[in-house]
């Protein structure tokens, strides 16, 4: 009898030492680690990781400490592993640290950014949760866990320093209100409101790049009001961009036909402009999805209109332009040589340009503006340009790394020009305008 409750009772002993430590779920989010990190790990790495994470998440931290460790460093998932570990154990100075080194090797690893984040809302430190949230949605823009919680914070974010920065133009401290609401563009770049009452403060205080910027960025958001708009006009106006302004002045004459003092801004402006004697076609020009030689001739012509009043350096002889809208516009930028005609005297006013040509033209423009004492200074050597589909033999390979250089054109992100594309109406319309910026 007393042999079989001896046996009884080791048998108990062995059931309770077998069975497993009881354990608290994590206090905090434990995010799964990213498929493509996973893909990578051996099939014994991947389980381990696996147990880890899971021990992670019942709250057992040194068990999941112990499985890491055997990982090795070189594994992108042991810095992060043991952060976590630390995190769950309490220690967030070292999960921090643990973390910022996880992802200085792995910046691929988002749990560790996750870990980052919740350490930091401990702390109340806001803008830093936001930073880890914006970074984890570059990688997953849909991540369940980071979306919601950076969208509230981001609105409130936003709300407090729209406050602060109304608060701060009420007292007077414009430099403490500028801080606030680039504050706000910085959580929410798209905010209208922000660009607005940055626009106008840039506008007091007569710094007329930074307001352009802030009034272009909140009218690119589509939600401007006609109150908006007619101070954006009033703004080009007064800062030389007649063409522009009058832009804005005619698509406004367009919901508010009877309202007289529009009317005489606008004929004020055409007269100054000469508007009322461009033909109708040039209206049409930015709107073309490929611009000809007589569009182009007209763009430079109308926009450099007071630039290139002095004398051409010769009288060009065209056979062609007779039947041609743009004539008088072809034979001036003929005479200054900013086009040229082809050998046999035609101009060939309806052939498509390309880009290369594009390029070609506005370095010609640009160097009859610089004879006339306007400066343009290139923001990098030309000789350092580098553009993948076009190399230093082809013909325009100086207008173009030149045009590059001062960055009136670009290339796509694989760096490439697309020399031979043709080029729209918006494009060439861009071009101009910037070279006109730049001359003023």
């Amino acid at each position: 009898m007393v042999k079989r409750i001896a046996a009884v009772g080791l048998a108990l002993l062995g059931a309770w030492s077998c069975a497993s430590v009881p354990s608290t779920p994590s206090a905090y989010f434990v995010a799964d680690i990213p498929a493509d990190v996973t893909m990578r790990l051996s099939l014994d790495d991947r389980l381990a990781a696996k147990e880890a994470w899971e021990a992670l998440r019942q709250g057992r931290p040194e068990r999941a400490g112990k499985i890491v460790s055997r990982l090795g460093s070189t594994n992108p998932v042991y810095a992060t592993g043991l952060a976590y570990a630390d995190l769950v154990a309490g220690d967030l100075a070292a999960a921090e640290e643990g973390f910022k080194a996880a992802l200085e090797t792995f910046p691929e690893m988002t749990p560790a950014r996750v870990g980052l984040a919740q350490i930091y809302e401990s702390r109340g430190e806001r803008e830093k949760v936001f930073t880890e949230y914006r970074e984890i949605l570059k990688k997953d823009p849909q991540d369940r866990w980071a979306k919601p919680r950076y969208e509230s914070l981001r609105d409130d974010l936003v709300k407090g320093s729209l406050e602060a920065a109304r608060a701060a133009r009420s007292a007077g401290d414009v430099e403490a209100a500028k801080r606030e609401y680039l504050k706000v563009l910085f959580y929410e770049p798209e905010r209208t409101e922000a660009h607005l009452d940055l626009a106008r403060i840039y506008r007091q205080e007569k710094n007329s790049e930074s307001a352009l910027l802030h009034f272009r960025a909140a009218l690119a958001a589509g939600q401007a009001s006609e109150e908006v708009l007619t101070e954006y006009a009033d703004f080009l106006a007064g800062t030389g961009e007649l063409g522009l302004s009058l832009e804005v002045y005619e698509k406004l004459r367009e919901v508010r036909p009877r309202d007289e003092e529009l009317a005489r801004r606008i004929e004020e402006l055409r007269a100054k402009l000469g508007v009322f004697e461009l033909p109708s076609q040039y209206a049409a020009v930015a709107s073309l999805d490929a611009v000809a030689r007589e569009d182009l001739a007209a763009l430079i012509g109308v926009k450099f209109e007071s630039y290139l009043d002095a004398p051409p350096k010769r009288t060009e002889i065209l056979v062609d332009i007779a039947m041609s809208w743009a004539q008088r516009y072809i034979v001036k930028v003929a005479s200054l040589e900013i086009m040229n005609a082809f050998d046999n005297h035609t101009f060939q006013p309806r052939r498509i340009i390309n880009r290369a040509e594009l390029a070609e033209t506005a370095i010609r423009l640009i160097g009859v503006l610089q004879a006339r004492g306007a400066k343009f200074v290139p923001l990098v050597d030309a000789r350092r340009v580098q553009v993948a589909d076009v190399s230093p033999d082809n013909y325009y390979y100086s207008s173009i790394s030149r045009a590059l250089a001062l960055e009136i054109m670009s290339v796509t992100p694989e760096r490439m020009f697309e020399p031979e594309r043709v080029v729209p109406g918006t494009e060439a319309s861009r071009v101009m305008d910037i070279i006109l910026r730049l001359a003023k």
